[in-house]
């Protein structure tokens, strides 16, 4: 009958699954990050321009600038006419009720979610993807061995066989290392 394994013979396969795994997905999903972050870019004119959004972002973007010059010309006029020490004081710059108003910032950026949801969908069909998936889905496959498993023998050999395609060996051949002489 064959022995089963403890709790601490589990964590160590699952720590090895993850040493092995982590380095290879955090290597893809940057490959996905490059690539999101050239799309989006690429694609956020695209979609303004394919819903119209286009028009409305120029006329804020207008308007902003146009808003900003008037702001500056009220702040100038009132600073220059506030010539007695007690008008200084009394100077009120508060303009914090933007919390309700729509920027053009907002548009922006919403615009860019909008891109990025997009992109997310175009990655899932590229190698680029499609390769983080298979690497999500074999180290999944191999945490549920671990978890299935009977024994360590059987384990390593399932293991093998589960990562062998990606290149993760679990037996690893030491006969060709050279011993060091003294």
């Amino acid at each position: 009958m064959a022995k089963t394994m403890t709790k601490y013979q589990l964590d160590h396969f699952k720590d090895k699954i993850n040493r092995n795994f982590v380095p290879l997905i955090e290597e893809q999903e940057l490959l996905v990050k490059q690539y999101r972050t050239e799309a989006t870019k690429r694609i956020v004119g695209k979609l303004a321009k394919k819903m119209g959004a286009d028009k409305i972002i120029d006329a804020f973007r207008k308007a902003e600038t146009q808003l900003e010059k008037v702001r500056q010309d009220a702040k100038t006029f009132f600073v220059k006419k506030a010539k007695t020490e007690s008008k200084k004081e009394k100077l009120n710059y508060n303009f914090t009720d933007r919390e309700e108003k729509i920027s053009l910032s907002d548009c922006e950026e919403q615009l860019r979610d909008w891109a990025k949801e997009l992109v997310d969908r175009e990655i899932r069909r590229r190698p680029e993807g499609l390769q983080l998936k298979q690497l999500e889905d074999v180290k999944t496959k191999a945490i549920d061995t671990v978890m299935e498993s009977g024994s360590s023998e059987e384990l390593i050999k399932a293991l093998e066989l589960c990562t062998k395609k990606i290149g993760i060996t679990w037996i690893v051949d030491t006969s060709h290392i050279k011993q060091i002489s003294q």
